[in-house]
């Protein structure tokens, strides 16, 4: 009997490793896949909750944990040597990654030069971000084996250069069996349901106020609001300052959310505040308005409960009022644009079937 085909994923934040979950669990349980999942990044760091023990509570089995310490880029290039080892001693076969983080394209670097195939999940999109969609497009040209999540990121991707052969359309995991995770808010007495604000703001270069956002959120009438640290991108030191600072004007401030606690809290907000991912991505699929603030996500498509503002208070403040209704909160319809069900089962799929040789692994650009 053949070995199983040893998939690597290589998670650095609590937000993706929750948007791979479904993925995770399709390879765990496939016949001829073998799972292998090593951790690094934002999961190491106390100051944003050290997630990596909430991933061992979960009962996942962690196969490396890869240091990640001092300023991003030298934090890059130091990750770039762990991986490199981690993979070699695992013997991996194909390193999974997703998005566009630097923790990602630390890990397809490894891989790549390793000689070593790279899946990517979510290449092909739009996001401004600090340095996110440059970092996207590298992983894409580092990368063998395509899974985007609609149908345009697709024909970015093959606009970028790449083989169609190595394009597969899957949808994003991140909507797999959301309705179903999502936990009830009960756990947060003080909160009502669609009575609160779920604010998420992370560092972006026109550095956003999160105090004056904050402040505009309370002016607006809607008195709960719970709180989520940000990521580690630079400036993110800033913003965590002043959410400790408004603590006990918060409802709840939360260094860490788990998967199912984020997506209970969500679906049951008034609105979601800030320019996480979330918002365009998953929010969608619960009709919960979000308030997307700056250019972070610039260029993503996004669906209709999206309202995009710039970093103006004024800008926001209209936007709040309007779905905050006078204490009526406008819901929007579960219409999303990245699809439904299925995607995790999808990847695992397309992981197990595809030929890793020579042609796989030698890439030549299409035109």
């Amino acid at each position: 009997m053949p070995r199983k085909r040893r998939i690597c994923f290589v998670t650095g934040t609590r937000a993706e490793f929750g948007l791979m979950r479904s993925t995770l669990e399709a390879i765990r349980a496939h016949p001829k896949l073998e799972l292998q999942l090593v951790v690094t990044g934002m999961h190491l760091d106390p100051r944003h909750g050290k997630s990596i023990e909430s991933i061992r509570r979960d009962g996942w089995k962690i196969d490396a944990v890869v240091p990640w310490k001092g300023e991003v880029a030298e934090a890059t290039g130091t990750a770039i040597t762990g991986l490199a080892r981690a993979f070699s001693k695992l013997k991996t076969d194909v390193v999974l990654v997703v998005g566009d983080r630097v923790e990602a394209f630390a890990a397809a670097t490894a891989a790549h030069i390793s000689q070593r195939a790279v899946a990517h999940v979510h290449g092909g999109d739009r996001a401004e971000g600090v340095i996110d969609d440059s970092l996207r497009h590298a992983i894409t040209k580092l990368a063998h084996i395509h899974l985007p999540a609609t149908a345009v990121s697709r024909e970015r991707i093959f606009r970028l250069g790449e083989d169609r052969e190595r394009i597969h359309l899957v949808g994003t995991p991140g909507l797999d069996g959301i309705k179903q995770l999502a936990r009830s808010i009960e756990e947060f007495p003080k909160l009502t349901r669609r009575r609160y604000a779920l604010f998420v703001m992370h560092p972006d270069r026109d550095r956003s106020d999160a105090g004056v956002v904050l402040d505009v959120i309370q002016r607006a009438g809607i008195g709960q609001i719970v709180a989520i640290y940000p990521n580690n991108d630079a400036g993110a030191d800033r913003i965590i300052r002043t959410l400790e600072r408004r603590r006990p004007r918060l409802s709840y401030l939360l260094k860490n959310s788990a998967r199912s606690q984020f997506l209970g809290l969500l679906r049951d907000a008034a609105v979601l505040v800030g320019n996480s991912s979330s918002g365009i991505i998953e929010a969608a699929s619960f009709g919960t308005p979000v308030v997307n603030i700056g250019p972070r996500q610039a260029g993503r498509e996004r669906s209709e409960n999206v309202t995009d503002v710039p970093c103006s208070e004024a800008a926001i403040r209209r936007a709040i009022k309007r779905i905050w209704n006078k204490g009526h909160p406008v819901r929007f319809g579960g219409d999303n644009v990245y699809g439904s069900e299925g995607a995790g089962k999808r990847i695992a799929s397309v992981l197990a079937r595809v030929r890793l040789d020579n042609s796989l692994l030698r890439k030549l650009i299409s035109y």
